[in-house]
């Protein structure tokens, strides 16, 4: 898995495949909508989505009115297309184009969103490298919104090798700087009639 390139494979799923022919395709974003509403982020609230590339949370954000959003992603074509799709309203964007395990946050953010990206680190030393990570760009009062793959979830995406969670074990990665705030189980229905479930944790500092 050393020589595997990251980069290169999600380039070409998002030059390859249209937006509604990808598993994760999900035009409302109701579970992380409806967290943002439950933990009354403000609108002001610096907002970091970590593989948010080509995902509508950052238009729907700015619907609601939010100021400062961030979107990060390992895929430029990804990035590319949801400014297309934004067309003018991209600028109200902050892009990053990253593999997440080399970003280094140049301020802290207030929430921390991240929808189905963690669960690709496979090994634990990426893995607390992604929390540290987490830890220096996230605000003294900060949440962290993680969804993931649940242990009856699949076992691999876009042909990747996953990690599956429980709330437990998610909760056991983040534990020694954060705080479990609250989680839920939710059935993601994918554009191929199928059901994929997902477990979602939010996460304060300690």
């Amino acid at each position: 898995m050393e020589s595997f390139d990251r980069k290169a494979h999600w380039e070409k799923i998002y030059h390859t495949k249209p937006l509604e022919q990808v598993s994760w395709y999900q035009p409302i974003p109701v579970t992380s909508l409806e967290f943002i509403n439950e933990l009354e982020v403000p609108l002001d609230a610096r907002i970091i989505d970590i593989g948010g590339g080509d995902s509508f949370l950052a238009e729907h954000l700015l619907d609601l009115g939010y100021e400062d959003i961030t979107v990060l992603d390992i895929s430029e074509q990804a990035i590319q297309r949801a400014k297309e799709r934004l067309e003018h309203r991209a600028d109200q964007v902050k892009w990053i184009v990253s593999d997440i395990l080399d970003f280094v946050p140049g301020r802290q953010y207030d929430l921390w969103h991240d929808r189905a990206a963690f669960h690709f680190l496979i090994d634990d030393e990426d893995v607390k490298r992604y929390v540290q990570i987490v830890n220096d760009g996230l605000a003294v009062t900060g949440n962290v919104l993680i969804g993931t793959f649940a242990l009856d979830g699949p076992a691999k995406c876009s042909g990747i090798d996953i990690r599956q969670y429980s709330e437990e074990t998610l909760n056991n990665c983040l534990k020694a700087d954060f705080e479990q705030v609250k989680s839920r189980s939710v059935h993601h229905p994918t554009p191929f009639d199928t059901l994929q479930h997902f477990v979602f944790s939010c996460f304060r500092k300690r």
